[in-house]
């Protein structure tokens, strides 16, 4: 896939506008895979996703109020990589013409490595909790967030926030142990100078 630049990371850090910039100022084909989540979910079965299954017969409270953010790490489908196999075969699908970048916190360092033509072709933007804080209050009203549909949504916040902080800390382990590059994101670079580079990483 060598026409294919991987973009992956924690909740909040910027990857969907990185993508998108990259993709705007280069002509490249975007493929975000939290907009592929629900027809993904579609085109498995319990026996292939048994996280993913089990996380959709849940309801709004199981999924975010009563278990800790240990149990909700461990048991979320995508941080266990469930359905990674069907956004390879989209790609594989796509043209290879036309440079796609990908992006989204599904991309998880050991999936992707063994997809990798060689350097250059991936990166990992690491929020810090207090920047992933802020982003998210910076572009939520508090009427809109879906943790409103739960019986408490402080603690479902709460537990959110701690759950996202352990899973970057994860990719953080996983992108140094297989010599992957990672960009920590705490707000002292601009969308532009982040955009700049993820734009160094790829080569650009």
């Amino acid at each position: 896939m060598r026409h294919v630049y991987w973009i992956g990371g924690g909740s909040g850090a910027g990857k969907s506008t990185i993508a998108r910039r990259l993709a705007e100022r280069h002509g490249w084909r975007l493929y975000a895979t939290d907009d592929v989540m629900a027809d993904h979910a579609r085109r498995t079965t319990a026996e292939e996703a048994p996280f993913l299954h089990a996380f959709m017969a849940m309801d709004m409270d199981e999924r975010w109020v009563d278990r800790s953010p240990e149990t909700m790490l461990e048991t979320f489908p995508w941080f266990r990589g469930e359905a990674f196999d069907l956004i390879a075969e989209d790609l594989a699908r796509m043209p290879t013409g036309t440079p796609v970048v990908v992006e989204g916190f599904r991309l998880l360092p050991h999936l992707v490595e063994p997809l990798l033509p060689g350097p250059g072709h991936a990166v990992w933007l690491l929020p810090t909790p207090e920047f992933r804080q802020f982003a998210f209050t910076s572009r939520a009203t508090p009427e809109d967030g879906f943790t409103r549909r739960t019986g408490d949504p402080a603690r479902a916040d709460h537990n959110i926030a701690v759950r996202d902080a352990l899973f970057t800390e994860r990719l953080r382990e996983e992108t140094a142990r297989l010599g992957l590059p990672a960009v920590t994101v705490d707000g002292t670079m601009t969308a532009d100078e982040l955009a700049g580079r993820v734009g160094d990483v790829f080569r650009l």
